[in-house]
């Protein structure tokens, strides 16, 4: 029945309704296996300099602490891959036998060193035996081809090295640093970073090599999910092995922001049961990446619906490529709007102005206006308990359909119907109705009443615990019964971490929205916060907000804020990149909808912050090389001086405000 559910065309994963990991190859690194049916392995990447030896070793002990289960040293030259093997024999001298990754750029010769003494190398499709010089290339079939004769013979000498040592091997293409002849052909697409990964692996199939490993890392979390699901589906099509899948997001930058964004690209991956091995790219020591990783990868340990989600025959939508669902448009939702944020109030009795500030509504006596930041909620949820004043201009209020009834004339004010409600009832607001339901309450009473009307906005609630599947599914049947009927999801979470919350929500939200179905999103507040006291439920509303519209950001559906694609720093690293992005951040954090890549070094400069606006490029030491797009603007910048400069680049772009 699995393989029947997803039109073979489409097909990347086992169901869409129902949880199911995909049964890869497995690969041994070393003495710890991935693939298959071990668990889904966390990992991460050092970030001394290589050639400090005991720098690295007691970095290496703490990641391992942490829980990394394999960790990544970048090896840019001979030296560096020389010198692993003096890390090597430290670590195993003090008992720690993880396995050791080489991460490698540009040097097929320190690949083949590493090959030997590490129990896996790591290479980039894009510049393994390519030197990018951003030239666009007319190829022929015979030059494309002599092309790939010209890399095969670079590459045969690695593979043979992997073979003979027993190393294996990540063919990781990386978004931002696709080759100029794959550029050429397929442009900067899915397709490309897919098929750039394939040019390596036809030739380790050929050579009967398979301890391979591949990823399809993207800053853009629309593109990285895609291109993953893509070369699944490419796999299957070419009769290739089913190779285990690296799965991360690159560049996601520190904090919450990296934390949402990590998880909207991961999470959907592995709801949909692709991935062995998770790596998540923060802007922080490394040992803090690999507890959040294990926050991710442990929701699938015991991953088992509660509640049978309904089959389903084909995908009616792509899932190589994003296209927002088209609905109609309700008042403010739906059709062109942004997706909408609805802050819950129901737990909390709203009776002041200064109540409205968690959710970025301020009141200013002075002049008796409001301002809105641009965090500031368009709903608010007020449950049976109406608010007493007038609302900022614009915020409209949600309540209880028995509590809205004798409120009904205040336009500003719509009810929300349990599903007997509002198939019983004929009083309704004139132009926004919203109607809360789960899968199983869309039966054909509800379709029929929604063909007819066009004021109603679904609020789609589960309690499943494979709950993005039964969402999805939700959404699905309104598409194969052509309703245009916008959606909120919405997901209410009990007892959790902060970094739980962070990582579930954006994961259950905003994989629905990297695939285009949602018109909204709203985190409920948990009923025991009841409990609490206001002063104690306001922070808690807040939290939920800022969650809302990261979500939003990180799936690229609502820009509200700068984004920073800031690597994760590496030995290659030459400044202070958790230092640096912070003093970036306090300067510009302001430019609402802005994209600013902060690269530690020319390796992840121009290719990794391929999605930026603009650009900060450790290029030597103490010096900084500032980029618009992916145009150079100026070298060899002095670091004291490089934000100021950037700034300036900013400012002569148009793109520059003041900070009130």
């Amino acid at each position: 029945m699995v393989d029947s559910e997803i039109i073979k065309t489409k097909k990347y994963c086992n169901s869409l309704v129902s949880y199911s990991r995909r049964l890869s190859r497995e690969v041994f690194v070393g003495d710890v296996p991935m693939g298959a049916h071990n668990p889904i392995r966390v990992q991460s990447m050092t970030t001394v300099d290589t050639m400090d030896t005991m720098g690295s070793v007691e970095q290496v002990l703490r990641m391992v602490e942490a829980g990394c289960e394999y960790v990544r040293i970048t090896a840019p030259s001979i030296k560096e891959a020389q010198n692993l093997e003096n890390i090597k024999k430290e670590l195993r001298a003090r008992g720690c036998n993880v396995p050791l990754v080489a991460d490698i750029h540009f040097t097929p010769n320190a690949a083949e060193l590493a090959a030997r003494i590490v129990e896996k190398v790591r290479i980039n499709p894009g510049n393994y035996a390519d030197k990018k010089k951003f030239e666009q290339i007319e190829y022929t079939d015979d030059s494309y081809n002599a092309e790939l004769d010209r890399i095969r013979e670079k590459f045969t000498p690695l593979v043979n090295i992997c073979k003979e040592y027993g190393t294996a091997m990540r063919i990781g293409t990386n978004h931002g640093s696709l080759s100029d002849r794959i550029m050429s052909r397929y442009g900067d697409t899915p397709l490309g970073m897919v098929e750039s990964a394939l040019e390596f692996l036809r030739i380790c199939d050929d050579l009967n090599y398979h301890d391979i490993v591949l990823s399809m890392k993207a800053s853009n979390t629309q593109i990285m999910v895609e291109a993953y699901r893509l070369l699944v589906n490419k796999l299957n099509e070419e009769g290739l092995q089913p190779y285990p899948l690296h799965l991360g997001v690159t560049e996601a930058g520190e904090g919450e922001d990296g934390r949402i964004k990590s998880a909207v690209g991961i999470g959907l991956l592995l709801e949909d049961g692709l991935g062995d091995t998770v790596r998540v790219s923060l802007t922080e020591e490394p040992e803090a990446e690999a507890p959040v990783a294990q926050v991710m990868v442990d929701r699938y340990e015991d991953r088992q619906p509660h509640n049978a989600i309904a089959a389903i025959n084909e995908n009616p939508i792509d899932p190589f490529q994003y296209a927002r669902r088209e609905t109609a448009e309700v008042v403010n939702i739906g059709g062109q709007n942004v997706p909408r944020v609805i802050a819950d109030f129901s737990h909390v009795e709203v009776q002041d102005y200064k109540d409205l500030r968690s959710i970025g509504h301020f009141y200013l006596p002075e002049p008796d206006k409001w301002r809105m930041n641009d965090l500031g909620a368009d709903y608010i949820y007020s449950g049976s308990k109406p608010i007493p004043f007038m609302l900022p201009n614009g915020l409209k209020e949600i309540i209880d359909f028995e509590a809205w009834k004798p409120l009904q004339q205040d336009q500003n004010k719509v009810p929300l119907f349990k599903v007997k409600e509002y198939l019983d009832m004929d009083l309704k607001h004139e132009q926004l109705n919203f109607v809360q339901l789960s899968l199983t309450d869309l039966n054909a009473s509800v379709i029929h009443e929604l063909q007819h009307d066009a004021t109603v906005v679904l609020v789609i609630e589960t309690t499943n615990k494979h709950g993005l599947a039964e969402q999805r599914r939700a959404v699905f049947e309104l598409i194969n019964k052509k309703l245009p009927t916008p959606v909120i999801f919405k997901r209410t979470y009990g007892d959790l971490s902060e970094d739980e919350l962070q990582i579930y929500s954006a994961t259950d939200l905003g994989g629905l929205l990297v695939d285009g179905l949602g018109d909204g999103v709203m985190l409920g507040m948990d009923k025991q916060i009841k409990s609490l006291t206001k002063d104690e439920v306001l922070p808690q509303v807040e939290k939920l907000n800022n969650i809302a519209f990261g979500i939003l950001q990180a799936a690229r559906t609502r820009m509200t804020k700068t984004e920073y694609i800031s690597c994760p720093s590496c030995g290659r690293t030459l400044f202070d990149l958790q230092e640096t992005t912070a003093m970036i951040r306090k300067r510009t954090d302001h430019l609402k909808g802005v994209k600013i890549g902060i690269m530690g070094c020319i390796v992840n400069g121009p290719g990794e912050m391929a999605d930026a606006d603009y650009g900060y490029v450790g290029s030597g030491k103490g010096k900084i090389t500032l980029y618009k797009g992916q145009e150079v603007m100026k070298r060899g910048v002095p670091s004291e001086n490089a934000v100021d400069e950037l700034i300036e680049i900013i400012r002569e772009d148009g793109n520059w405000i003041e900070k009130e």
